[in-house]
């Protein structure tokens, strides 16, 4: 236990001696270390943020639409129909609900002038499906649907725009040739650009009101809700086989799910990880060369005090843990406080965030970072401190 002690404080004794240059030592330390646990967090809160954006469009959601071929007339018998989202509901299990959709441009009067819309008849579930966010009022129910109700929802540009002094709810807003009474306004829950049936100004009817306007009642799209996300992709095979089997043969469609999305979500925000850990790692790499360097110089400084602490009975073991030793004090050093500075900085930056985007650091990371920069300290702190402990104690006491 005395020689234990005893190579502590002679270890301790030669950094603070040479503490500047200890202390630029572990410089490339508290770079790598403090750069493992930020990549490792950044990675992780980054691949919870855009998971949680593509959920964000629907839960485990599953659609499916009719392929158009322009080689081939589109006859009524292939198109989606209210029956086919029906039989969905009733003949898949493990389906929590399913809705249908069929959109078409209309316009919309305010004063002297006209707004071009996107007017979507939607079925009971359509919110639940899509996450949509209620900003006022309500959504349609099943006595709208029912009754052909003249009610309507509107986007919040919609509603600014049509009623931009007034509370929307209650008011009449006419699209194309009916007349509507506004119920709520709404917004999807996650920003799909333009790229689903809900655009910046959008108007949500009951579905069978588009006859009106279509003068049919088929479907565009269906979406169906699967209970589970590891049912996702039962529930898409035996929604292409429900659809091939009550349609003719000629007729295609489009099946898909947010499943695909999600794992290349998933396989991208992996690859980054690992291509900024290795950023990470070569950071460290730098830093335990630079470790070695320094002990180098070290060992060759201290000759003659090795030869002394040989000479009165130190032997070739405790030399070479004296000088492991001092390695492990700078990259160990080095870890902790770069791993401090990568835990500040999420609180520092967090009030510049948006609400929704939260950056915890993971323990993992700061194991992970501490485990591997104490290894390579230890590493290439080896070979000097071998160096030193082979040296002979005659030749090191004569050493100038």
């Amino acid at each position: 236990m005395m020689l234990r002690n005893e190579t502590w404080m002679v270890a301790l004794d030669a950094l603070w001696a040479n503490k500047v240059r200890a202390f630029l030592t572990t410089l490339g330390v508290i770079i790598g270390s403090a750069c493992i646990v930020l990549v490792v967090t950044v990675a992780l809160s980054g691949r919870r943020y855009i998971i949680q954006q593509i959920e964000g469009v629907g839960s485990n959601l599953v659609w499916a639409r009719l392929e158009l071929d322009p080689n081939h007339p589109i006859m009524l018998s292939d198109e989606l129909s209210i029956e086919d989202m029906n039989s969905v509901k009733a003949g898949i299990p493990g389906v929590a609900t399913a809705a249908g959709t069929r959109g078409t441009l209309a316009t919309v009067n305010v004063g002297s002038v006209e707004r071009s819309v996107s007017l979507v008849g939607v079925t009971e579930g359509y919110q639940q499906i899509r996450n949509l966010l209620i900003l006022q009022g309500r959504f349609l129910d099943a006595e709208d649907i029912s009754s052909r109700s003249r009610v309507c929802l509107v986007t919040a540009p919609l509603a600014q725009f049509a009623f931009p002094l007034a509370d929307p709810i209650g008011k009449s807003i006419r699209v194309g040739e009916l007349s509507f009474t506004i119920i709520g306004v709404f917004r999807e829950r996650v920003e799909t650009f333009g790229l689903s049936e809900i655009q910046d100004y959008s108007v949500l009817v009951p579905f069978p009101l588009m006859k009106n306007y279509l003068g049919d009642s088929s479907l565009e799209m269906i979406y169906v809700q699967a209970n589970t996300p590891e049912s996702v992709t039962a529930v898409t095979r035996q929604l292409e086989a429900l659809l091939a089997n009550r349609h003719p043969t000629r007729a295609r469609y489009v099946v898909t799910n947010l499943s695909s999305i999600l794992d290349a979500a998933r396989r991208i925000a992996l690859a980054l990880t690992i291509v900024l850990l290795l950023i990470g790692f070569i950071a460290l790499l730098v830093s335990g060369i630079g470790i070695m360097n320094i002990m180098l110089v070290t060992v060759q400084e201290r000759t003659r005090e090795i030869g002394i602490r040989k000479a009165i009975g130190a032997r070739h073991r405790e030399i070479l843990y004296q000088f492991l030793l001092e390695a492990f004090l700078i990259s160990g050093f080095g870890s902790v406080l770069g791993i401090l500075i990568a835990v500040a900085i999420p609180v520092m930056v967090r009030p510049w965030l948006p609400s929704n985007i939260s950056v915890p650091v993971p323990w993992e990371s700061v194991v992970l970072a501490f485990v591997v920069s104490c290894s390579v300290g230890v590493f290439f702190g080896y070979l000097p401190a071998e160096r030193a402990s082979q040296l002979q104690p005659t030749e090191s006491l004569r050493y100038e």
